[in-house]
């Protein structure tokens, strides 16, 4: 039985491309009406009545969709990304040894060599989205990259300078200096119909402005691909082709408006047999407008934790809560001083809809989340015990305020430098503290290794601001000055940060 495999669609480039028989397959067909049933059947060829088949004789353009339009004006837009990094082999010594230096040999003769780089290439795409040279592409194209370089539709070719990431969409956004580029418009991914024509545009393999044409074959899928504890997924599927390359590269619709960014396929052999998935509009717009403004993506959070109600809720925990029927998603948790508490919204509640858009799974709340930032006021449908019920709420980011983050705003553990866990039971009680979160290791250029944090330390306080759980972590807001905390074995220390 074959697996298969989700690719992420970026590749080395190729030079050429080895191998690959397409095999034509042609069906004859024949008009008429067979009379008799024997082997020597007379056909009568001169019987026109129109039967299955026939309205295929003749080709009518208005039953067809015209996908030229949208083909011609699109691919204008779309780019090509060379992602050059600089990866380091080699370097080996057989260490100090005062035999060798005594020969004036140093550190083992020729035992050592100095670490080498070289240039790592690989390709992807891109769409220019304004004529000053903003270019949306995809967060693994250009990730780690020391250098990008940009080719145009006709041919020219920029160096390109990184503006932002966003991994949890995986959307990135570089730029190009240049001035009337052609641009891609932004449609609108919510429009979509299932079985509406769509074009995939890209760098598949390295063969520039190709263009395929296939269907939306299904929106808001959650395929769990791309790497970040925090992903928003909620793709657009289709059978359009496209292979490795094609990442970065434009979905468009068949009036040449952009409604999607691809970035997966979903392949038993690496490379388009089966479908591929785009990251929409409507997510798209909201990154790349937040990278050019902030610096950094806006996430605004409900706060609350919550499991879709399906058939496998039902089964599990349907009779328990005396729920039947399936939609919807269940509040499992509210987070204290959170946007949801703040509305009034208590663990139990039934959330059915966001601003009239109805969510029913993980996927279809996460790309409408995605659209929003703190601050923003909007509406939420819910049915507590049978009534129907709706209130207004306005939503925090990560640390529980109702206001943007700068991009000078690290997130806590990134600044700290480390890695954590909530401490076990057995350990609060062998240290008779409330809770707090372990260091289970520490990064070389963090804030704990600057300040001499080892391995195994637990964390109580920060800026004197009790820490229990990973869920306080994520809430301190402001830049780290103080560090309270015990070791395993009780050893209490408090340590100042100094910058």
């Amino acid at each position: 039985m074959k697996k298969t495999a989700l690719v992420i669609l970026s590749a080395a480039a190729m030079s050429a491309l080895a191998g690959g028989l397409t095999a034509l397959s042609v069906n004859k067909y024949m008009s008429g009406r067979v009379f008799g049933g024997s082997d020597n059947a007379v056909v009568d060829w001169s019987d026109t009545t129109p039967r299955a088949g026939n309205h295929f004789a003749s080709y009518q353009a208005e039953q067809y969709p015209d996908l030229t339009y949208a083909a011609e004006n699109a691919v204008k837009a779309v780019v090509n990304i060379e992602s050059i990094r600089e990866v380091q082999y080699g370097g080996r010594s057989r260490g100090y040894d005062p035999f060798y230096e005594f020969f004036g040999i140093p550190y083992g003769g020729g035992g050592y060599s100095e670490p080498q780089t070289r240039e790592q290439r690989s390709g992807g795409s891109g769409v220019i989205i304004s004529a000053d040279g903003y270019i949306v592409t995809n967060n693994h194209v250009i990730e780690d990259a020391t250098k990008l370089k940009v080719k145009l539709n006709d041919g020219r070719t920029f160096d390109a300078k990184l503006i932002g990431t966003d991994p949890t969409t995986d959307v990135a956004l570089i730029k190009i200096e240049e001035e009337n580029l052609p641009t891609l418009a932004f449609g609108n991914s919510n429009d979509l119909r299932l079985g509406e024509w769509v074009l995939a545009i890209g760098s598949p393999f390295d063969l520039q402005s190709t263009i395929t044409a296939g269907i939306v074959s299904a929106k808001a899928r959650q395929l769990g691909v791309i790497p970040d504890e925090l992903r928003v997924e909620s793709f657009i599927q289709t059978d359009a082709a496209v292979n490795p390359g094609n990442s970065g590269g434009a979905l468009v619709n068949i009036r040449g408006e952009l409604v999607g960014i691809n970035t997966v396929i979903k392949s038993s052999t690496g490379s388009y047999v089966g479908y591929s998935f785009a990251v929409p509009e409507t997510i798209v717009r909201k990154v790349v407008v937040d990278l050019k403004e902030y610096g950094v993506v806006q996430r605004a959070m409900l706060g609350i934790r919550y499991r879709a109600i399906d058939d496998l809720f039902i089964e599990q925990l349907g009779e328990e809560l005396g729920i039947s029927k399936t939609g919807g998603l269940y509040v499992d948790e509210v987070v204290e001083g959170g946007a949801a508490e703040d509305a009034g919204l208590r663990k139990g509640d039934i959330i059915t809809a966001v601003d009239g858009k109805k969510v029913n799974d993980a996927s279809s709340m996460s790309e409408q989340m995605a659209q929003y930032r703190p601050g923003d006021k909007i509406s939420i449908e819910y049915d507590r015990n049978g009534t129907a019920k709706k209130a207004q709420v306005t939503l925090k980011n990560k640390v529980g305020k109702a206001e943007p983050v700068t991009a000078d705003t690290k997130d806590v553990a990134e600044a700290l430098g480390g890695k954590f866990a909530d401490v076990s039971q057995s350990l609060r009680e062998k240290l008779e503290i409330r809770g707090g979160v372990q260091v289970t290791s520490v990064e070389r250029d963090g804030l704990l290794a600057q300040s001499g944090v080892k391995e195994g330390f637990v964390i109580t306080y920060i800026n004197d601001r009790p820490i229990t759980s990973l869920k306080d972590l994520d809430r301190v807001g402001d830049s780290v000055e103080s560090i309270d905390g015990v070791y395993t074995n009780g050893r209490a220390v408090r340590y100042v940060i100094v910058k």
